[in-house]
């Protein structure tokens, strides 16, 4: 009875021998976890920092550029504004004469219509 008293003795000790084990993996496990999320957060911020900085230089070497373009646009509309401008200073008291003619100079005389009307009744 010693004998087998000792036996569950050395199984309970066993038992107990390896939940410590599984206990201990269950840690390493999920120290191995935070480990691995740091480390992946670590390396996204890390290439996030290389990506922003790679757009900012590529931003920087065609700000240039851009602000080229803008010039040159300006330039040009400011040509074309002046050339409409010229057109119009030239040829405004042209318009106005042409207007006040077309207004002022009537010639009253019978709508053809009216002409063709009155002329078949008197046949």
């Amino acid at each position: 009875a010693a004998q087998h008293s000792q036996g569950i003795q050395t199984l309970l000790e066993a038992e107990k021998e390896a939940a410590k084990i599984v206990q201990q993996s269950r840690q390493y496990r999920l120290q191995r976890l935070k480990d691995a999320r740091s480390e992946a957060s670590r390396e996204i911020d890390e290439y996030r920092q290389a990506k922003e900085a790679e757009f900012k230089s590529f931003e920087a070497s065609h700000a240039g550029v851009t602000s080229n373009a803008q010039t040159a646009v300006d330039k040009e509309t400011s040509i074309k504004l002046q050339a409409i401008t010229d057109a119009y200073e030239a040829n405004k008291d042209a318009v106005v004469t042409k207007l006040l003619d077309r207004v002022l100079l009537i010639k009253p005389e019978l709508h053809r219509n009216l002409k063709r009307a009155g002329g078949a009744e008197s046949q």
